[in-house]
């Protein structure tokens, strides 16, 4: 959360072999797509649980599952301004009072026990977005649990966490002070790690097999200065199961998947945050919206923009925080984000993230039908994103060679000689002829049902604007 080429028909034409040095071990998550069902609610999630299984994804990630500020009289908006008959803020539920599972937003604790019961049965796996880094802007709203569980509310801040960071890339001020109104905890102490361990436990217990944490750049590392009150900077050894706290160990750390959202910026320790969880790779979504904005395929897209193996990396084309908050990626087309997806899942490396936008949005709507909890809209299930998932699992751990055509209107991904996908940017019918590792012979495209022959290594076809031909 954030507030605030070959030479004749390529551009470019880069071998397997260019990434395997790096993406030797992207074995982990190389056949796995995540969604994120973003703002729908516990109940929702489970009712759309086999076709999210029958899409192609391995995760389901939901938004945040704690006791929440309940803001605007509990109105269930995605957003409302003053004038909105309906209230709402999609954002109170990243506001915690309290560390228990359960919130007006989202269900109960036994909703979200069906939620991942039914994730059981379809052999989908649950990741919960978690938040310890900060309470509710009112933190009077914090409720007597938590604050007697810490020794009394002034307990529960670091020294520094109602000091509005003013210095993002000092590490002191990022680690320990105020972010966007939100009072910062004090994640060392031992008895809100212990107080904090009990709630993801209870999580695990109840069926989830992951977690994504929120603003993971302002929880200090080992290497980081020490808030006046903290002895240790020993947080993600707790919530990574290399240390328990007060006799309490966090539950099956070796088949979790854990993941932090660390936006790049200067001076984050991407290496050191690598030790402990997986990372987003903010800046790599960046460059792809880009590419896709200007209808061209680029040498930036060959590069992770990371410093961390992309076996360690979750990806994506837009997130939750560049749709809602600034609308960075709201603008683009659903046929955009589509075309980028293909792309992005037809690779090797990273393990990518789909976020399902509201129902009914558009380019002049963003907030849709604008109800928290309900189902976002059906591009999580379009016919081009099940068979990209699907291109995904059957491609797990084949080679990849990315190409373009000489414009970068068209770019292909073959994976070893299983498989190519191909890709029009742009927003116009374009022809292309591209080498393939792809065997000679006659293909059927999964989405068209058309007939493509390879020939001497070379493939040829044409493609309407963003649209995409996959072949397995």
């Amino acid at each position: 959360m954030k507030f605030k080429f070959f030479a004749i028909a390529t551009l470019i034409a880069i071998t397997s072999a260019s990434f395997e040095n790096k993406a030797a071990n992207a074995t982990k998550n190389s056949d796995k797509v995540i969604l994120h069902a973003w703002s729908w609610s516990f109940n929702t999630i489970a009712k759309n649980m086999k076709d999210i299984a029958n899409a192609g994804y391995d995760f389901v990630q939901t938004s945040p599952a704690n006791t929440c500020y309940i803001g605007e009289n509990g109105g269930m908006a995605l957003f409302s301004t003053p004038n909105d008959s309906i209230k709402g803020k999609w954002y109170y539920y990243y506001q915690p009072t309290d560390w228990k599972i359960g919130n007006y937003m989202l269900g109960t604790r036994n909703d979200f026990k069906a939620m991942c019961d039914s994730a059981y049965k379809y052999n989908v796996k649950i990741i919960v977005d978690v938040l310890p880094n900060h309470t509710a802007i009112d933190h009077s709203a914090v409720l007597p649990d938590l604050d007697n569980a810490v020794g009394g509310h002034e307990n529960l801040y670091h020294a520094n966490g109602f000091t509005p960071i003013t210095k993002w890339n000092d590490r002191m001020e990022c680690t320990t002070g105020e972010m966007g109104g939100l009072p910062d905890v004090n994640t060392e102490n031992p008895n809100f790690q212990y107080y904090y361990l009990q709630y993801i436990n209870d999580l695990i217990n109840l069926g989830a097999r992951g977690f994504r944490y929120d603003t993971a750049k302002h929880i200090g590392l080992p290497s980081d200065p020490l808030d006046p009150k903290s002895e240790r900077n020993n947080f993600w050894d707790i919530a990574t199961g290399r240390e328990g706290v007060k006799g309490l160990s966090l539950l099956m750390p070796d088949s979790l998947f854990i993941y932090g959202e660390v936006l790049q910026d200067k001076n984050v320790k991407e290496l050191e945050y690598a030790e402990y969880i997986d990372q987003t790779a903010s800046n790599y979504g960046h460059v792809l919206r880009k590419a896709i904005e200007n209808e061209t395929f680029n040498n930036d897209l060959l590069s992770w923009h990371h410093p961390v193996s992309p076996d360690k990396l979750v990806t994506w084309v837009e997130s939750h925080d560049t749709y809602c908050n600034a609308h960075e990626s709201a603008g683009m087309t659903d046929e955009q984000i589509r075309a980028a997806w293909v792309f992005l899942s037809a690779r090797k490396g990273g393990t990518p993230l789909f976020f399902s936008r509201p129902a009914g949005s558009t380019r002049q709507n963003y907030w849709g039908n604008n109800k928290v909890g309900e189902r976002g809209n059906d591009e999580f299930k379009h016919p081009t994103i099940i068979t990209i998932n699907h291109f995904r699992k059957a491609m797990k751990n084949q080679p990849e060679q990315i190409t373009a055509t000489k414009d970068g209107v068209i770019v292909a991904v073959s994976r070893g000689s299983k498989g190519i996908a191909i890709i029009n940017f742009s927003n116009k019918d374009a022809k292309y002829t591209l080498p393939t590792t792809l065997n000679d012979g006659k293909y059927t495209d999964k989405i068209s049902g058309s007939i493509i022959e390879v020939a001497n290594g070379t493939i040829k076809g044409k493609l309407a604007p963003l649209e995409a031909t996959i072949i397995y």
